[in-house]
């Protein structure tokens, strides 16, 4: 145990010693990983290639897929790599950039699901004022203050939290650097700027999921006033699905979050860390675009032959920058 604490890394003890059950697991990472690849990089090429979706609604899924994309791949190949050599260690280098990639995706994910609703809110509420809200130039910019957002949030966390000083053994029990896992192991009365930082963060995302509900209040007060139904299910049809996503989303991460850590493995922790952490950016695609008919439109529109022949050097273009 004096080799654990002495240690510069951390030691991941994931989700089981059982050698056979480590290669399943990582078998199962994999398939969705590559799920999670599939999907997403399908709705970017299709909104980035089709000239029928380049509205405001389908700019913020284009990068939602990419934060889905970059959040995935995270921490699942880390794992899955460690799942295979029987290797649960990881450098502090790599914790590090861990914490930081997986808040500041985590944090820009939050702030883009914000940003839908609203322009949401502005398509069903105010539909005559809708193209003058949300004009490109108010759009690009939405975009890239989601992107400074969730930067400034990883770098707060993990310039914060890695300045702490580490008094236990360094053992995490999760699959990724998780900072409750890493605050655990902190000095007595050492992580008070941490706390102080998760305050500040929490209370942005409170403020984000009130923006949020908001929104759909104002939105589903409209709808009800629709008189034909057919019109009523294809909003709620469009709308319910992010609802959802939102919802999932902040649940499960701030239960992981808000609680305090514990010394040992609990099912519920990784349970809860899996939601987030894979299954949401794997199921995204199918619950929030891909069940949308023209993104099932653009999707046969790209894939057809005459279509991607022609597309093709556009798409290598798009992938390299």
């Amino acid at each position: 145990m004096a080799s654990l604490t002495s240690m510069s890394g951390f030691l991941l003890l994931g989700f089981s010693d059982n050698r056979e059950l480590q290669i399943l697991l990582a078998l199962l990472f994999l398939v969705t990983y590559l799920l999670a690849l599939t999907g997403n990089l399908l709705i970017i090429s299709v909104t980035s290639l089709d000239h029928c979706l380049q509205s405001p609604m389908y700019y913020f899924l284009k990068h939602l897929s990419l934060l889905d994309l970059c959040f995935i791949s995270v921490t699942v190949p880390q794992s899955i790599t460690n799942s295979l050599m029987n290797n649960g260690y990881i450098s502090r280098g790599q914790c590090i950039l861990q914490v930081f990639f997986f808040i500041a995706l985590a944090s820009s994910g939050v702030a883009i699901l914000t940003v839908m609703s609203y322009d949401r809110y502005v398509a069903i509420c105010r539909p005559l004022q809708y193209e003058t809200i949300m004009n490109n130039y108010a759009c690009r910019h939405a975009v890239t203050a989601v992107w400074l957002a969730g930067g400034l949030s990883g770098l707060m966390h993990t310039a914060v939290n890695f300045s702490i000083p580490l008094c236990g053994e360094r053992l995490s029990h999760q699959f990724f650097c998780d900072i409750p896992q890493v605050l655990k192991l902190a000095c007595p009365h050492e992580f008070i700027n941490e706390i102080a930082v998760a305050a500040f963060t929490t209370s942005a995302a409170f403020i984000c999921l009130v923006s949020t509900v908001v929104s759909y209040v104002h939105i589903f007060s409209t709808v009800l006033r629709i008189p034909s139904a057919k019109g009523r299910t294809k909003v709620f049809t469009t709308c319910l699905p992010h609802l959802f996503v939102v919802t999932f989303f902040l649940s499960t991460a701030g239960f992981e979050f808000l609680r305090p850590p514990s010394n040992s493995q609990s099912a519920m922790d990784l349970m809860f860390s899996i939601f987030y952490m894979v299954i949401l950016p794997t199921l995204n695609p199918a619950i929030d675009s891909l069940r949308n008919e023209a993104m099932k439109a653009g999707l046969r529109k790209v894939l057809s032959k005459g279509e991607f022949a022609q597309r093709k050097m556009y798409l290598k273009a798009i992938f390299k920058f």
